[in-house]
């Protein structure tokens, strides 16, 4: 039998113990000087006028953008993913653990929309992709395209993602 070096408090002094942590952890102060970071979120400007802001999670590194949108049962309404390469070229996406249908918005390196996947079928190894190079891709629930009007050759503003 193999016993802890540290031994386990229990009962009353457990309690004590664990209100102390949450009093510590309610009351702690920000490190002085620091600053939230604004939330990231994406601006779509269509054509006809429109303009619509999307709170975006930010993929930005290799393990950042494998793991994606995968496993999640669903999404709030103007909520997405922003998957920001280090440059431009065709990036190609498939759906294989991702359980929601989503529309990608692929943009260019000036924030032009370059082209769209609309309403991807989850759980699929069907590559998705559009002819031109992006820079962005940005997920969004399926049908959030067409419920907005984007389409191609519309801007996007970037807010708190750089």
């Amino acid at each position: 039998m193999r016993r802890s070096v540290y031994p386990v408090p229990s009962g009353p002094q457990a309690r004590f113990l664990a209100a102390t942590l949450a009093l510590i952890a309610c009351t702690a102060s920000p490190v002085a000087g620091s600053h939230a970071a604004p939330a990231a979120r994406v601006v779509v400007e269509t054509a006809a006028g429109g303009s619509h802001a999307v709170q975006v999670e930010l993929a930005r590194t290799p393990a950042e953008q494998e793991q994606g949108l995968m496993f999640r049962e669903a999404l709030a309404e103007d909520a997405g993913m922003l998957f920001v390469f280090p440059g431009s070229e065709r990036h190609t996406f498939w759906m294989k653990n991702t359980l929601i249908p989503l529309d990608m918005i692929f943009v260019d390196e000036g924030g032009r929309v370059v082209g769209l996947v609309e309403r991807a079928e989850p759980r699929t190894l069907t590559a998705r992709e559009v002819e031109a190079p992006s820079r962005y891709v940005l997920e969004v629930n399926g049908g959030w395209a067409a419920r907005h009007g984007v389409r191609p050759g519309d801007r996007i503003r970037f807010e708190g993602v750089f």
